[in-house]
């Protein structure tokens, strides 16, 4: 199976099966053991309800990641769940179809795929969500998971039993313990067996199973529990993680490389703002003022360094007094100035639970 890149988008046809295989699925919605998530918290909820549970005993944590998750569904047992949600069956062939029209490479050679999902199609997200569901299934209905109820959970504890909720967005999941590490291990067997039918597996090296108090990667995010500066009572934050801080000052890095210094500020930073103003709305609602301190500098290191390179011939006063007007630190061009990370203020995502709102009508 070939990347996303590997093929376009897929054509007007393909757009329109797409759309009609959808709207079949997304009237029979996937069960609500699955976190909706709307379009305007990307990722948060899912973050939130990690923290949420993690301060409340379930302090082991199984990182799951799906090997390929993309390219190894069995087209068999995601048709099955498919025919289970959509009774047309001119629906499930037009789904058939879809996954059965092979991939174009590179090299213009048509492949077939007797597995996976096409990635880069509008469809192929919601066919792996549907076949991930199953995870979320066994999880809500097995004993100690979502279903379980509140006297029954406590009565598990009592005895020595785990109990356990499953936070998925899209193909990242974790799987929330609230017990012991050998339980988390036992979870995690069971979780490869479920997956296993599917045709998916769990990537050894890259699944883990940590403990609160030494934090996890989760969407970009750091989720750790340390004491309060100042107090000797212990919390959880959320703050951006190492990676995520990389990935955008390499980003931003590539940009100042890329940009031909032959070409005016302004289009410099009409490519650094979007990506800058992005990365920290979505890391807003954390702990994240250090971050974007260090990002600010280092954003305004790479832009001097871009101007160096564009006059370098000119001192830097001659810089200073020509790109650094309404602020003599900060760079502005004719059309504005740098987007500053600096000056954006965190804020706290409250955690909704299952009042997420969503454009899909109700079944009940």
């Amino acid at each position: 199976m070939t990347s996303s890149d590997d093929f376009s988008s897929g054509t007007g046809a393909e757009k329109r099966t797409g759309r009609e295989v959808g709207t079949a699925l997304r009237s029979d919605p996937i069960p609500p053991v699955l976190l909706r998530v709307p379009p305007d918290a990307p990722g948060h909820d899912a973050v939130a309800e990690v923290r949420f549970y993690a301060m409340h005993s379930y302090e082991w944590i199984v990182e799951g990641d799906i090997k390929a998750c993309f390219d190894e569904i069995a087209h068999p047992a995601l048709l099955a769940r498919v025919r289970e949600r959509v009774g047309d069956k001119r629906v499930v062939a037009l789904a058939k179809a879809f996954l059965k029209s092979g991939i174009l490479g590179e090299d213009h050679r048509l492949r077939e795929n007797d597995t996976g999902t096409p990635q880069g199609s509008i469809l192929s997200p919601l066919l792996s969500n549907v076949a991930l569901s199953v995870l979320d299934e066994h999880i809500a209905h097995a004993p100690g998971g979502s279903a379980t109820g509140t006297a029954d959970r406590a009565k598990r504890r009592r005895h020595g039993l785990p109990n356990f909720k499953l936070v998925r967005f899209a193909d990242d999941w974790c799987l929330m313990v609230s017990g012991s590490k050998a339980d988390a291990q036992a979870l995690c067997e069971e979780i490869a067996e479920v997956l296993a039918t599917m045709g998916l597996r769990l990537s050894r090296e890259k699944t883990l199973i940590t403990h609160i108090d030494e934090g996890l990667d989760f969407l970009g995010w750091r989720i750790r529990r340390h004491r309060k500066r100042g107090s000797d009572r212990r919390y959880v934050y959320t703050y951006p993680a190492r990676k995520a801080v990389k990935a955008v000052t390499g980003k931003v890095k590539a940009i100042c490389r890329t940009t031909d210094t032959n070409l005016p500020l302004d289009a410099l930073l009409s490519r650094l703002n979007p990506a800058l103003r992005g990365w920290c709305v979505y890391f807003r609602p954390g702990v994240s003022t250090d971050a974007f301190s260090y990002l600010s500098f280092y954003t305004w290191q790479q832009v001097g360094r871009w101007l160096r390179r564009k006059h370098h011939r000119s001192a830097w006063k001659d810089l200073r007094r020509r790109y650094y007007k309404g602020d003599a630190w900060w760079p502005a061009s004719e059309k504005g100035p740098l987007f500053n990370p600096a000056t954006v203020g965190t804020t706290r995502y409250r955690y909704r639970g299952t009042v997420i709102p969503t454009p899909w009508p109700s079944t009940r």
